[in-house]
């Protein structure tokens, strides 16, 4: 019997052969996973050919987790842990193929890209995160921190650095990326046309793809200049460009009923930026809104004028029409915006008490009660779902200190700045068109970042490392460009 088997394996040829072990593993799999009840043992044979093909050619896989960024689900897990499915492990995984990727073959790895300007200064704000992870006031939840910024970086900055170099390779992410996010936009807002497209019940269509309304709103709005300069990859009255034209104002209804008013202000200000990076005036518009923030910040600390502002507890409320919103809005009896106002008061005496290295990465919520200002509470303080400081830029400023704050807001400046010269160094149209596609990208993510904290979630901070190495990689191209017409 076993000479026979024998003799029948040895007339196989290899595929055949890893046929059928992989169909006895399949079986196999199956079987025990009815036995056991362990049902997710069911699907050991589609993690091993995602690992089959993440080894063969890891790029697809990379693909793959641009497809499903689109469409990933938050997961709650105990102990109050929670993952985005299935886009956090295969973030997790492609990045310790690509590091033994990096190991086994160095030299295939750009190093221009290692030394340009701006990975450097992503490499100090990576590095100053870990730093302030060992002088944090919980250690292990500041470690954990630093571990997904690891993981985001290495993958949607370093691999996508190696992988996304040209024309070509930015328009395959796009139509990787553009048909899942249709297809989820189109389920949400068909579910919220059964509701009547109602304000106050514009959170409850979400699931399973966004976690709320802002989350959704952002993500449309990230990838908008993505569709909108899309249009101008074919001719004038062509039948790509009239679809294109077509998912474009599709976008534009589906971005105003996601009644965001972040998304409505940060489009418009993409607006205003792409004149502003067309007649280069980039450093002018940054230095003035510095100098008109830090105005701000000194009127309101003078004689402890912010206490002006303070909420009153009773009419400050949620409202349930968009209009009333607007309203409440400008009269400072908004809820959301009231208790934004009480938990930035809050990181700003925290960030006056640890100034130099903060409170530690992802602590703000444990210690920022004890530094609230009671005339600014509302009835949503209380925090049960444990949300952030809803503002990255104040969260480096109280996570991670002055200089923390200082690198963060110098990526983010360096990058429109070193992207405004890319994009007039430029010499097609096309690679003009995707330069200021991902700088008005980079300029909403910046706008939202203003009132959220985004970047360490998959559907924003994927955009935002991505970019950043677009950049990167379109400026190494201008200027091989540049020293072959010199030399040539």
């Amino acid at each position: 019997m076993i000479k026979r088997f024998n003799n029948m394996m040895a007339r196989l040829d290899s595929s055949q052969t890893i046929f059928l072990v992989y169909a006895g593993i399949m079986l196999l799999s199956l079987f025990a996973g009815i036995a056991t009840e362990w049902y997710f043992l069911a699907g050991v044979p589609a993690a091993l050919l995602l690992g089959y093909v993440v080894l063969l050619d890891f790029k697809k896989v990379f693909y793959l987790l641009m497809f499903f960024v689109p469409i990933s689900m938050e997961i709650h897990l105990p102990n109050g842990l929670g993952t985005d499915l299935p886009t956090e492990p295969l973030i997790v995984g492609l990045m310790f193929v690509f590091g033994l990727y990096l190991l086994r073959n160095p030299k295939t790895y750009d190093g221009n890209i290692i030394t340009h300007p701006l990975t450097l200064i992503l490499l100090l704000h990576v590095g100053w995160t870990y730093f302030t992870s060992f002088t944090s006031e919980q250690v292990m939840v500041s470690v954990k921190f630093s571990l997904a910024k690891t993981w985001y970086v290495a993958v949607f900055f370093f691999m996508a650095g190696h992988l996304i170099k040209t024309e070509k390779d930015f328009k395959t992410l796009f139509w990787v990326i553009l048909p899942p996010l249709l297809f989820s936009v189109a389920i949400i807002l068909l579910r919220h046309s059964t509701l009547g497209f109602a304000f106050d019940k514009v959170n409850k269509v979400m699931w399973p793809f966004q976690r709320n309304h802002v989350s959704y709103a952002a993500t449309l709005s990230i990838f908008f200049p993505f569709i909108f300069f899309s249009r101008y990859w074919f001719e004038k009255g062509s039948r790509q460009r009239w679809y294109m034209n077509a998912v474009t104002v599709f976008m534009i209804v589906a971005i105003y009923l996601t009644y965001t008013r972040a998304a409505y202000i940060a489009l418009l200000i993409a607006a205003g930026a792409f004149f502003v990076i067309r007649f280069r005036l980039v450093r002018l518009v940054l230095a003035a809104a510095m100098v008109a923030v830090t105005g701000l910040v000194i009127f309101l600390v003078s004689n402890n004028n912010y206490l002006d502002y303070a909420p009153n507890y009773d009419t400050t409320i949620a409202h349930k029409k968009f209009d009333n919103l607007i309203e409440a809005t400008a009269k400072m009896e908004d809820i959301s915006t009231m208790e934004r106002l009480h938990r930035w008061i809050a990181g700003v005496r925290m960030s006056v008490e640890e100034p130099v290295t903060g409170f530690g990465p992802g602590n703000f919520y444990n210690f920022y009660k004890s530094y609230t200002v009671t005339g600014f509470k509302t009835y949503v303080s209380d925090n049960p779902e444990k949300s952030g400081i809803h503002s990255y830029y104040l969260m480096m400023l109280v996570e991670q200190g002055v200089l923390g704050f200082v690198l963060f807001l110098v990526l983010s400046f360096f990058a429109l700045i070193r992207g405004e010269q890319i994009y007039h160094e430029s010499r097609s149209p096309l690679r003009k068109h995707m330069v200021m596609t991902v700088l008005l990208c980079l300029v909403i993510i910046d706008a939202f970042l203003i009132i959220n904290d985004l970047v360490e979630t998959d559907k924003a901070g994927s955009f935002f490392f991505l970019c950043l190495a677009i950049l990167v990689n379109f400026d190494l191209s201008n200027q091989r460009e540049k020293a072959a017409i010199k030399n040539g």
